[in-house]
């Protein structure tokens, strides 16, 4: 079983920065994508960026230049650069995994991220 445990949100004001992690352990196999996903209070869970196991990322349009996703394969680690944070950046965030072709379905507890403006 894969447990993934976030870590690293908090209250932050517009314009500021923070630098989200995710751990994953237990049963893995070689992790192909890692991502982080926000959800808004009221909305719907969105993908924020994805990195490959060869670093090839993708952003929603929102953060683009905003946000930087980053990843540590011998510890199976992802990492979420916000920088330029702005109000409606406030969510929280949830990482995910993929491994073997399939990506978990459960979450982990997520870490709240509140820009003040």
């Amino acid at each position: 079983q894969v447990q993934l445990v976030e870590s690293g949100g908090g209250l932050v004001q517009a314009g500021g920065s923070l630098r989200l992690s995710c751990a994953a352990s237990g049963s893995i196999s070689s992790i192909n994508f890692m991502a982080w996903y926000r959800q808004a209070p009221g909305k719907q869970r969105e993908l924020v960026a994805t990195i490959s196991s060869r670093g090839n990322t993708y952003y929603t349009d929102s953060v683009k230049g905003r946000f930087t996703i980053s990843r540590d394969n011998a510890n199976n680690t992802v990492y979420l650069q916000m920088d330029s944070i702005q109000p409606e950046d406030t969510a929280v965030y949830y990482c995910n995994i993929e491994a073997g072709g399939r990506w978990l379905s459960g979450w982990g507890q997520g870490t709240q991220v509140t820009v003040s403006s």
